[in-house]
């Protein structure tokens, strides 16, 4: 295994619930180190950029709209086989389809209120971490 860096966000929903600090320790049990966390606000254009790969699906706007309705934790995190890691403790989008146990079996509302997102590939994930944080934030 390789030691990689990726980012989670954790959404509105799970955010205004209260959920955040729930998620966040999971994360640490499942032995992510939290490189770096802030909470944020984003700006319909930061979501849409955030996005952009989604511009031309039918959930676009209403990804966006959900994405500007309150704040998120952007959060970066680092251990072995991070990326794929992460994917298997969030579960499945959709969380009626979400093993048992999975963060979004446990906190998320439906298809497109699932309490959370991580990146999906390397590439992704550089690209994402940059996008929240400048270099000299990760610790």
């Amino acid at each position: 295994m390789a030691l990689e860096r990726t980012l989670a966000m954790i959404k509105p929903d799970a955010v205004s619930r209260g959920d955040a600090g729930k998620i966040l320790a999971r994360y640490e049990q499942e032995g992510f180190a939290v490189l770096a966390c802030k909470k944020t606000l984003l700006s319909r254009a930061e979501a849409e950029a955030f996005y952009g790969v989604h511009r031309e699906r039918p959930f676009f706007n209403d990804l966006c709209d959900f994405m500007t309705s309150g704040p998120i934790y952007a959060v970066a995190m680092e251990r072995d086989n991070a990326i794929v890691h992460l994917r298997e403790v969030m579960g499945a989008t959709n969380p009626a389809e979400a093993a048992e146990g999975t963060i979004r079996a446990l906190y998320a509302e439906n298809i497109e209120r699932n309490s959370v997102h991580g990146s999906d590939a390397p590439e992704t994930a550089a690209e994402e971490l940059s996008f929240h944080f400048a270099g000299r934030d990760l610790l």
